[in-house]
């Protein structure tokens, strides 16, 4: 009879370890996905500065080309 109770109480024992177990995992597998996540976003975030970066230089450039175009033309119409 005590080798029975005692073989019932590991297979319990097995069961509950299990059941940690894939909880555990389970939280694991949900933390590295909210991290790949947060990490996509903020790549996302970032790349998306430094277009908007580029896109006020290319503005600023294109405007200081036709001003310096501009005024050179006009000299050499009136000079």
């Amino acid at each position: 009879m005590k080798m029975r109770q005692s073989l019932a109480e590991l297979e319990q024992a097995f069961v509950r370890e299990i059941s940690v177990d894939r909880h555990r995992r389970e939280s694991l597998r949900r933390t590295t996905e909210q991290r790949a996540f947060k990490r996509a976003l903020d790549r996302r975030h970032r790349q998306g500065s430094v277009r908007f970066v580029l896109l006020v230089l290319a503005l600023i450039a294109t405007a200081a080309g036709v001003t310096v175009a501009m005024f050179w033309t006009l000299y050499l119409l009136l000079g």
